[in-house]
């Protein structure tokens, strides 16, 4: 098991100044980070809502995937080539609000494999909007432990 006290391998700002050179236009940024936990954060635009000012599902579906990839990256010493393996998600509830977050908490880290869940939210932690897990696969030729 992960201790998700320790601090992040890869400061916050380390993050966001990648994600804002790496993915110019992205619109979220992590927020929260410690080891293998993470928040991501996004105000969504008119282009990102459904008709009665609903988040599109894609949109949450990004924070998510964002939001895991952040913890990935907590818990792996910014290998920024890490990518989505596979990722599943549960809508709750409309997700209706002007900010949307994710929290993601990273399980296990085996290998190449780093699995771990989100939740996401918009106004109220408690009454989260969806629900998802997913696995992040490292590059070919890193180690296969992660300190905890």
């Amino acid at each position: 098991m992960l201790d998700h006290r320790q601090p992040s391998l890869v400061p916050l700002e380390q993050i966001n100044e990648f994600i804002g050179g790496a993915f110019a236009g992205n619109a979220n940024s992590c927020e929260e980070i410690s080891f293998g936990t993470a928040v991501a954060v996004m105000h969504p635009n008119p282009n990102t809502l459904r008709p009665g000012k609903i988040i599109s599902g894609p949109t949450v579906f990004g924070i998510c995937d964002a939001a895991l990839f952040y913890a990935a990256l907590s818990c792996t010493s910014f290998e920024p080539m890490t990518l989505t393996s596979e990722m599943s998600i549960r809508f709750l509830r409309p997700a209706r609000g002007e900010v949307i977050r994710a929290r993601a908490h990273i399980h296990t880290v085996a290998g190449r494999n780093i699995v771990g869940s989100v939740v996401a939210w918009t106004d109220d932690e408690a009454k989260p909007v969806s629900v998802a897990q997913g696995t992040y696969v490292r590059p070919k030729g890193t180690s296969s432990t992660v300190g905890s």
